[in-house]
Protein backbone atom coordinates (compact mmCIF):
# COMPACT_ATOMS: atom_id res chain seq x y z
CA UNK A 1 0.00 0.00 0.00
CA UNK A 2 2.87 2.39 0.80
CA UNK A 3 6.10 2.57 -1.18
CA UNK A 4 9.32 4.55 -1.12
CA UNK A 5 10.07 6.19 -4.47
CA UNK A 6 13.46 7.65 -5.32
CA UNK A 7 13.12 11.00 -7.13
CA UNK A 8 15.66 13.43 -8.58
CA UNK A 9 14.44 17.00 -8.96
CA UNK A 10 15.98 20.37 -9.88
CA UNK A 11 14.78 22.72 -7.18
CA UNK A 12 14.83 26.51 -7.15
CA UNK A 13 15.24 27.73 -3.57
CA UNK A 14 13.84 31.28 -3.11
CA UNK A 15 16.22 33.81 -1.49
CA UNK A 16 14.02 34.35 1.59
CA UNK A 17 14.71 30.73 2.64
CA UNK A 18 18.51 31.04 2.57
CA UNK A 19 18.70 31.98 6.26
CA UNK A 20 17.38 28.49 7.21
CA UNK A 21 19.59 25.38 7.39
CA UNK A 22 19.88 23.99 3.84
CA UNK A 23 18.27 20.58 4.56
CA UNK A 24 15.33 22.20 6.36
CA UNK A 25 14.74 24.77 3.60
CA UNK A 26 14.92 22.15 0.83
CA UNK A 27 12.65 19.72 2.70
CA UNK A 28 10.05 22.49 3.18
CA UNK A 29 10.12 23.36 -0.53
CA UNK A 30 9.86 19.68 -1.54
CA UNK A 31 6.87 19.22 0.77
CA UNK A 32 5.11 22.25 -0.71
CA UNK A 33 5.72 20.88 -4.23
CA UNK A 34 4.89 17.18 -3.74
CA UNK A 35 2.69 16.53 -0.68
CA UNK A 36 -0.91 15.53 -1.47
CA UNK A 37 -0.13 15.40 -5.19
CA UNK A 38 -0.55 12.38 -7.45
CA UNK A 39 2.37 11.39 -9.66
CA UNK A 40 1.18 9.15 -12.51
CA UNK A 41 2.16 5.50 -12.07
CA UNK A 42 3.75 6.25 -8.66
CA UNK A 43 0.71 7.20 -6.60
CA UNK A 44 -0.25 9.82 -4.01
CA UNK A 45 2.64 11.51 -2.19
CA UNK A 46 2.22 11.19 1.57
CA UNK A 47 5.54 12.45 2.93
CA UNK A 48 9.17 13.32 2.17
CA UNK A 49 11.01 10.38 3.75
CA UNK A 50 14.58 11.60 3.48
CA UNK A 51 16.99 13.61 1.33
CA UNK A 52 19.82 11.57 -0.18
CA UNK A 53 21.95 14.21 -1.84
CA UNK A 54 22.00 17.92 -2.59
CA UNK A 55 24.18 19.15 -5.46
CA UNK A 56 24.61 22.56 -6.99
CA UNK A 57 23.65 25.79 -5.34
CA UNK A 58 24.05 27.75 -8.56
CA UNK A 59 22.68 31.28 -8.76
CA UNK A 60 21.73 32.07 -12.34
CA UNK A 61 22.26 35.65 -13.57
CA UNK A 62 19.28 37.88 -12.89
CA UNK A 63 17.53 35.29 -10.72
CA UNK A 64 18.70 35.73 -7.11
CA UNK A 65 17.61 32.21 -6.12
CA UNK A 66 19.92 29.24 -5.80
CA UNK A 67 19.20 26.11 -7.83
CA UNK A 68 19.95 22.62 -6.49
CA UNK A 69 19.70 19.10 -7.87
CA UNK A 70 18.15 17.07 -5.06
CA UNK A 71 17.83 13.30 -4.79
CA UNK A 72 15.22 12.27 -2.21
CA UNK A 73 12.71 9.57 -1.32
CA UNK A 74 8.95 10.04 -1.06
CA UNK A 75 6.45 7.85 0.79
CA UNK A 76 3.78 7.08 -1.82
CA UNK A 77 0.30 5.56 -1.45
CA UNK A 78 -0.38 3.09 -4.27
CA UNK A 79 -2.32 -0.08 -3.45
CA UNK A 80 -1.63 -3.19 -5.50
CA UNK A 81 -4.29 -5.20 -7.34
CA UNK A 82 -5.70 -7.86 -5.04
CA UNK A 83 -4.86 -5.99 -1.83
CA UNK A 84 -7.51 -5.99 0.91
CA UNK A 85 -8.10 -2.53 2.45
CA UNK A 86 -10.57 -1.23 5.05
CA UNK A 87 -12.30 2.12 4.38
CA UNK A 88 -15.36 4.15 5.39
CA UNK A 89 -18.46 4.77 3.27
CA UNK A 90 -18.47 8.28 1.79
CA UNK A 91 -21.43 8.08 -0.64
CA UNK A 92 -23.79 5.51 -2.08
CA UNK A 93 -25.94 5.96 -5.16
CA UNK A 94 -27.56 3.86 -7.87
CA UNK A 95 -24.15 3.37 -9.54
CA UNK A 96 -22.50 1.84 -6.46
CA UNK A 97 -20.39 3.01 -3.52
CA UNK A 98 -17.71 5.62 -2.97
CA UNK A 99 -15.29 4.91 -0.10
CA UNK A 100 -12.74 6.99 1.78
CA UNK A 101 -9.53 6.23 3.64
CA UNK A 102 -9.54 9.67 5.26
CA UNK A 103 -6.60 10.93 3.19
CA UNK A 104 -7.87 9.51 -0.14
CA UNK A 105 -11.52 9.62 -1.31
CA UNK A 106 -11.55 8.29 -4.89
CA UNK A 107 -12.35 4.62 -4.24
CA UNK A 108 -15.34 3.28 -6.17
CA UNK A 109 -17.25 0.00 -5.93
CA UNK A 110 -19.41 -0.33 -9.09
CA UNK A 111 -22.66 -2.35 -9.14
CA UNK A 112 -21.16 -5.35 -10.91
CA UNK A 113 -18.54 -5.75 -8.13
CA UNK A 114 -21.08 -5.61 -5.27
CA UNK A 115 -22.10 -8.80 -3.37
CA UNK A 116 -24.49 -10.91 -5.40
CA UNK A 117 -27.54 -10.78 -5.09
CA UNK A 118 -27.71 -7.15 -4.07
CA UNK A 119 -30.28 -4.36 -4.43
CA UNK A 120 -30.64 -0.75 -3.33
CA UNK A 121 -33.36 1.04 -1.39
CA UNK A 122 -33.85 4.80 -0.86
CA UNK A 123 -32.04 6.22 2.17
CA UNK A 124 -34.63 7.86 4.47
CA UNK A 125 -31.96 10.09 6.08
CA UNK A 126 -30.25 11.31 2.89
CA UNK A 127 -32.59 11.76 -0.07
CA UNK A 128 -29.80 11.85 -2.70
CA UNK A 129 -28.32 8.52 -1.55
CA UNK A 130 -29.39 4.89 -1.37
CA UNK A 131 -28.65 1.98 0.95
CA UNK A 132 -27.27 -1.14 -0.72
CA UNK A 133 -28.52 -4.43 0.73
CA UNK A 134 -27.00 -7.88 0.24
CA UNK A 135 -29.63 -10.65 0.29
CA UNK A 136 -28.12 -13.84 1.68
CA UNK A 137 -30.14 -16.90 2.76
CA UNK A 138 -33.32 -14.90 3.38
CA UNK A 139 -31.45 -12.33 5.50
CA UNK A 140 -30.71 -8.73 4.58
CA UNK A 141 -27.27 -7.23 5.22
CA UNK A 142 -27.21 -3.44 4.67
CA UNK A 143 -24.19 -1.38 3.68
CA UNK A 144 -25.19 1.67 5.69
CA UNK A 145 -21.86 3.28 6.58
CA UNK A 146 -21.94 2.43 10.29
CA UNK A 147 -19.06 -0.05 10.05
CA UNK A 148 -15.80 0.08 8.17
CA UNK A 149 -15.95 -1.68 4.82
CA UNK A 150 -13.35 -4.21 3.71
CA UNK A 151 -12.79 -4.27 -0.08
CA UNK A 152 -10.37 -5.82 -2.56
CA UNK A 153 -8.54 -3.59 -5.04
CA UNK A 154 -9.45 -4.48 -8.65
CA UNK A 155 -7.59 -1.69 -10.46
CA UNK A 156 -5.67 1.54 -9.93
CA UNK A 157 -5.85 4.03 -12.80
CA UNK A 158 -4.44 7.45 -13.60
CA UNK A 159 -6.90 9.16 -15.98
CA UNK A 160 -5.56 11.81 -18.36
CA UNK A 161 -6.20 15.41 -17.34
CA UNK A 162 -9.27 16.69 -19.23
CA UNK A 163 -8.88 19.80 -21.39
CA UNK A 164 -12.45 20.90 -20.66
CA UNK A 165 -14.81 19.65 -17.99
CA UNK A 166 -18.61 20.13 -17.92
CA UNK A 167 -19.86 22.26 -15.01
CA UNK A 168 -22.11 19.49 -13.61
CA UNK A 169 -19.41 16.81 -13.61
CA UNK A 170 -17.53 15.51 -10.58
CA UNK A 171 -14.16 17.09 -9.81
CA UNK A 172 -11.24 15.53 -11.67
CA UNK A 173 -9.52 12.68 -9.80
CA UNK A 174 -5.89 12.06 -10.87
CA UNK A 175 -5.89 8.56 -9.32
CA UNK A 176 -8.94 6.27 -9.13
CA UNK A 177 -9.18 2.93 -7.32
CA UNK A 178 -11.85 0.39 -8.32
CA UNK A 179 -12.69 -2.14 -5.65
CA UNK A 180 -14.82 -5.24 -5.17
CA UNK A 181 -17.03 -6.54 -2.37
CA UNK A 182 -18.01 -9.72 -4.20
CA UNK A 183 -15.97 -12.27 -2.24
CA UNK A 184 -16.08 -13.93 1.20
CA UNK A 185 -14.87 -11.70 4.04
CA UNK A 186 -15.48 -8.45 2.13
CA UNK A 187 -18.05 -5.79 2.95
CA UNK A 188 -18.90 -4.20 6.30
CA UNK A 189 -16.76 -5.68 9.08
CA UNK A 190 -19.86 -6.54 11.18
CA UNK A 191 -21.02 -9.02 8.51
CA UNK A 192 -18.19 -11.37 9.37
Amino acid sequence: MFYLSLIEHTLRLPPHLLDLPLNEAIKGELESLFLDKVIANLGLCISVYDIGSIDGGFVFPGDGASTYTVEFRLVMFRPFVGEIITAKLKESDANGLRLSLGFFDDIYIPIHLMPNPCHCEPNPEKKSQVIWIWDYQEQKFPIDGIDEIRFQVQSVSYPPIPVEQPKESKPFAPMVIMGSLDYDGLGPVSWW
